[in-house]
């Protein structure tokens, strides 16, 4: 049995094996099957092929620089600073030009500030006192501006006061303006100047226009029919967020700017054109909440000719932009075009799977249509007799005729079967051939 076994293992490994179809003549089942097709076939060619360009390679890993300037003049004629021109070197910050700037549009201003003893304000919580020991030395008020002194100073004759301290005085006392101080800036221009790289295919671009004009960019503004003109007029700007460009400018706000390059580079070069995006950053909240707007404080230094340091303290409102740049390159490539193909084909697997489901559990016939895609065999073990001639009771094979009678293809050698017991239905095996083996069933009856 060994070296049997042994012998049929060498033969199998030569075998081929293949698939048996079954044709179904069912039309609902058959159309659901065309459905199914078409459908996979749609995604594949309209979604895959042309919405997402499947069949090219993608670079994301996009490298940008970003250039900003800034220009506009303004006159304004307050208390505080007097008659002032105000030009891009004192309302940008910073003056560099980077992708994130800021333009101030409000100002509250204390002059003349010199490091001495002084009144904290009366609008800073901790810094509200009754006596002396309400006001201990050296401890620094740390939401206000300076360090208690130890005295505790009252205003005219009621018995609360403030704490005196020592820093920059006078302190800041003055509330925001209800006008912007620089009302006239939206009509200052942003000039965003873009270069971006896509490393993969050796890709560079611009946003500005190559030409050999030196008056283009003086006269040409923005317009989305000219996106290679990145000139933007301010107020336009904070508009086409949604938002009022004197409401902004009182109280300050964050705008966003995107730039989105999508470079189809199977097109010609010049078809890669950047788009343009504005939003509001910040949040906005109903009425004057104290979370809405942008503001910060800086200050500018001096001497007098006594060689003592003072100081103008500015508290700035303004517009902080950010510009930020994003994209993707594809191109023609056999790879993801194969493997997108090939995806597909195995979709369509999904449907035959799915056409099967419904044809062998969901419809009338489906016990008849499983019999005829799954087809069953089974191996015997017959039983053996150590006397010769021991009758054998063929198995019984449904569908199938055991009759001996009707078979006319020559009989194996081990089949010594009397005519007598051909008419019985018995056969005799001899008994040199008797052992336990398993007979495949086809082998025992089926021998046409």
């Amino acid at each position: 049995m060994g070296q049997a076994g042994c012998k049929r293992l060498s033969q199998s490994l030569f075998d081929y094996k293949t698939e048996k179809y079954v044709i179904a003549k069912n039309k609902k089942v058959g159309l659901l099957y065309r459905l199914l097709q078409v459908s996979i076939l749609t995604y594949l060619v309209v979604w895959v092929f042309l919405v997402k360009k499947g069949y090219q390679d993608i670079d994301t890993s996009l490298q940008s620089s970003v250039i900003t300037k800034v220009k506009g003049v303004t006159f304004t004629n307050t208390s505080e600073l007097g008659e002032r021109l105000w030009d891009v070197a004192d309302y940008v910050i910073p003056p560099q030009g980077e992708n994130i700037f800021f333009i101030i549009t409000n100002l509250i201003v204390t002059p003349n500030q010199r490091q001495e003893t002084c009144a904290e304000s009366e609008s800073i919580p901790n810094a509200v006192c009754y006596e002396d020991s309400d006001c201990p030395p050296g401890e620094p008020i740390m939401a206000g501006n300076g360090v208690r002194t130890g005295r505790c100073l009252q205003s005219g004759n009621t018995q609360r006061g403030t704490c005196e301290i020592f820093a920059w005085c006078p302190v800041e006392t003055k509330s925001r303006p209800e006008k912007p101080l620089l009302g006239k800036a939206e009509d200052f221009t942003i000039y965003i100047k873009n270069f971006i790289h896509f490393p993969k295919f050796n890709f560079s671009k611009t946003n500005v226009l190559d030409t050999k004009d030196r008056d283009f960019l003086k006269s040409c503004r923005f317009d989305p029919k000219n996106p290679y003109c990145p000139i933007f007029r301010l107020g336009s700007v904070v508009s086409w967020t949604g938002s009022n460009f004197q409401e902004i400018a009182l109280q300050g706000g964050v705008i966003g700017i995107q730039i989105e390059w999508n470079c189809d580079l199977d097109k010609a070069p010049s078809e890669c054109n950047p788009r343009y995006y504005f939003s509001r950053l910040d949040s906005r909240f109903p009425g004057n909440s104290v979370s809405s707007g942008y503001n910060f404080r800086f200050a500018k230094y001096y001497r007098d000719e006594a060689g003592v340091e003072f100081r103008t303290l500015m508290k700035a409102y303004g517009i902080r932009f950010d510009v930020m740049v994003n994209g993707r390159a594809g191109k023609f490539s056999i790879i993801p075009t194969i493997i997108n193909v090939a995806s597909g084909v195995a979709l369509m697997g999904v449907g035959s799977f799915f056409c099967d489901l419904v044809l062998i559990y969901f419809i009338k016939k489906s016990n008849f249509y499983r019999n005829k895609k799954y087809e069953e065999a089974r191996s015997v073990m017959l039983p053996c007799q150590e006397s010769k001639g021991s009758p054998v009771e063929p198995p019984q094979v449904a569908g199938r005729r055991t009759d001996f009678q009707a078979q006319t293809s020559p009989r194996p050698p081990w089949a010594s079967v009397s005519l007598q017991n051909e008419r019985t239905g018995l056969h005799t095996v001899p008994a040199s051939t008797c052992s336990l083996e398993f007979l495949d069933l086809v082998d025992l009856v089926g021998w046409d």
